[in-house]
């Protein structure tokens, strides 16, 4: 995890990346329509930012980008494997250290036999399951490369149970959207980190629940007990730490609803590669 003053200007420099992003779009409608060649444009551009349906439709036409992003990638699209022998020596833990909280720290020593992954929501049969019990499911393997945003890579062997096998168990209402991802890691003011996704990536063959990584149980430092495995997005959707999951319509009443923690302070929620 980056510290808070790092934390604090990757946020910045993607904040002030996305307001380039948002004058250019608003600067082409513009450019479009021959507005620019009247005079007082910057003030009518300041204005039209400052505008809340104006800036609603900017995040309508950002949606559709992200839905012609999903068709472009792939969405059902497997993501490269590898074999054994590509597997990386070192591989560097992404997001947050392991919690300090004394639960966690009992838990890990006791061989998780006390946590427990609730899954409510709009669920017909909400469900905690134990860790013994996610490992007596069908698993799936997989060895594929993790990509950071901060610019790195690393391949791993991962094990867990697919996402898709504890909706079959839980049954998602037809109101539900989005499954989202309660973690016990915090930042240093004490948020905890939270993630999402659609259903369509929750029901892609490689979206996991891991609680094995190289043929050993998931390390304290990658997430341990259970963690995400999202291999065509990258690295900072795979939530770790994970304590509980909820189905949900919508993402707006999430903290600051964006979908994500990373995604509230300005990072994209769909982070397809």
């Amino acid at each position: 995890m980056l510290k808070k003053t790092q934390k604090t200007r990757v946020a910045l420099m993607k904040n002030q990346s996305l307001d380039r992003s948002r004058r250019k779009l608003l600067l082409g409608a513009l450019q479009a329509t021959g507005l620019v060649l009247f005079s007082g444009c910057e003030k009518m551009f300041n204005g039209l930012q400052q505008n809340r349906k104006f800036l609603s439709l900017l995040e309508s036409a950002e949606g559709a980008n992200r839905r012609v992003q999903k068709f472009l990638t792939g969405r059902n699209k497997l993501a490269q494997e590898f074999t054994e022998k590509d597997i990386s020596r070192y591989f560097k833990p992404n997001g947050n250290p392991p919690p300090l909280a004394m639960d966690y720290m009992a838990d890990a020593a006791s061989q998780w036999q006390s946590w427990r992954l609730e899954v409510s929501g709009l669920a017909q049969s909400p469900h905690s399951f134990s860790l013994t019990e996610l490992k007596s499911m069908p698993a799936r393997t997989q060895i594929t490369r993790h990509d950071c945003v901060e610019g790195w890579s690393a391949i791993g062997k991962w094990k867990g149970v697919r996402l898709e096998e504890i909706m079959r168990r839980v049954q998602p209402q037809p109101r539900a959207k989005y499954v989202v991802f309660h973690c016990m890691d915090t930042d240093s003011d004490g948020t905890h980190y939270y993630e999402s996704i659609d259903l369509e990536d929750a029901v892609h063959p490689q979206t996991i629940l891991a609680y094995e990584m190289n043929d050993a149980p998931l390390p304290l430092e990658h997430g341990a007990p259970l963690r995400l495995r999202l291999e065509n997005q990258l690295g900072y959707k795979m939530a770790k730490y994970i304590r509980a999951i909820e189905f949900v319509a919508d993402l707006k009443n999430i903290q600051q609803g964006k979908g994500g923690y990373w995604e509230d302070q300005g990072y994209e929620w769909f982070a397809g590669i």
